[in-house]
């Protein structure tokens, strides 16, 4: 009878052996001690982050209740932003699409433009959208021009990448049928190809204008254009009224944003 339970209990199931369960203890271990290693090493000063409740709660009452003074001027600030946004989504549209057709493997002329287009693609999603606002600043002077053009430049990744992988993932059936009649490369683009990828370059200019939107309204704190250009002269200047105002104007923004998108979206798929 002990022998039969034994046996039982030997054939219980278990989904991780001796040896997977001991990697799994071993990268968990691993990870804490990264973790733990991190921290010690960025040195916090734990003094003000347990103070920061204290803190916030000050700000709070500093910030109410919201100012209205300069709200036209608010208004205007976020319809710039807004301009930035659909300017540099519109200019991206014609940088970006030649950029995914050298980068996706089915349309690309050779392997040199292949490697160009992913260089491209690589080198625009590995700056941030500041750091390029900051680099036009510095060549074009604050204002919006810089403002647009980091957009622009971060933005062609993004919708390179996306469309040069909507590209790859086409039915060649139409394209192999229209390369049997002898049609040229061009007309095997425009016909097979992108008949095919509209609907998703729709989708991903919808989705970019909605990203570029929310990336506008923070370009203004390195003076390049749009509403974070008023929100750092308030929080210069501890307007904390005016400054709970333009966080709230943002928010607003960027739903009325969200809904939009959403909508078209809903109508593009």
């Amino acid at each position: 009878m002990v022998d039969h339970a034994q046996q039982l209990a030997d054939r219980i199931w278990q989904r991780y052996d001796r040896k997977q369960r001991l990697t799994r203890y071993a990268v968990l271990l691993a990870t804490v001690m990264l973790v733990v290693w991190a921290v010690r090493d960025i040195d916090i000063f734990w003094p003000w982050v347990w103070d920061a409740p204290n803190q916030i709660s000050n700000l709070g009452a500093r910030m109410w209740p919201p100012s209205a003074a300069g709200f036209n001027s608010i208004i205007a600030a976020l319809i710039e932003t807004v301009h930035i946004a659909t300017l540099a989504t519109f200019l991206t549209i014609f940088l970006a699409l030649p950029v995914a057709f050298i980068a996706a493997q089915n349309t690309t002329p050779n392997r040199a433009c292949l490697w160009l287009g992913r260089f491209i693609l690589v080198s625009s999603r590995s700056v941030n959208t500041i750091i390029w606002a900051l680099l036009f600043v510095a060549i074009f002077g604050p204002g919006v021009l810089a403002g647009i053009l980091a957009i622009v430049f971060r933005s062609i990744g993004f919708i390179g990448k996306l469309m040069g992988e909507a590209i790859e993932e086409i039915d060649r059936k139409p394209v192999e049928a229209m390369e049997a009649t002898g049609a040229s490369k061009a007309k095997v683009i425009a016909y097979a190809i992108v008949p095919q990828v509209m609907p998703a370059f729709f989708a991903i200019v919808i989705l970019r204008w909605d990203i570029n939107i929310r990336e506008s309204t923070v370009l203004g704190l390195v003076g390049a254009g749009g509403i974070g250009v008023i929100l750092q002269g308030a929080i210069d200047t501890f307007a904390w009224p005016t400054v709970a105002t333009i966080l709230i104007a943002i928010i607003v923004l960027v739903l009325i944003g969200e809904a939009i998108t959403s909508l078209l979206r809903s109508k593009v798929l």
